[in-house]
C-alpha cells in the first residue's frame, strides 16, 4: 500500500528547545562537527488503494489544517512512497 508522508517543522525564526537540548548533549560529547539540531514531526498516512490528486491534495489540506499548527511549524515536504 502506498504512504503519504508528511515532514512538519518549527518554522525557521522560533527557537527550537527540543533541537538546543540536543545540539547541547552533542556538544558535550565531543561531536563537533553538527552546529545546530532541529526537531519536527514525520507523519505517515497509509493510503487504500492508489494515491490520485485528489488523494493527494486532501493529504495537504490535512497536513494545513490538522498535523500542523500554522502559527508555529510549516509543512516542509510531502510525498509519496511505495
Amino acid at each position: 500500500m502506498p504512504t503519504i508522508v508528511v515532514d512538519v517543522m518549527p518554522k525557521a525564526e522560533l527557537l527550537d528547545p527540543q533541537g538546543k537540548a540536543v545540539a547541547g548533549a552533542l556538544s558535550r560529547l565531543g561531536e563537533t562537527r553538527f552546529s545546530d539540531v532541529r526537531i519536527g514531526k514525520r507523519f505517515e498516512l497509509t493510503v487504500e488503494g492508489e494515491v490520485d490528486e485528489a488523494t493527494l491534495a486532501r493529504a495537504r489540506e490535512l497536513a494545513d489544517e490538522m498535523l500542523s499548527n500554522a502559527v508555529i511549524e510549516d509543512v516542509v515536504n510531502i510525498e509519496v512512497v511505495q
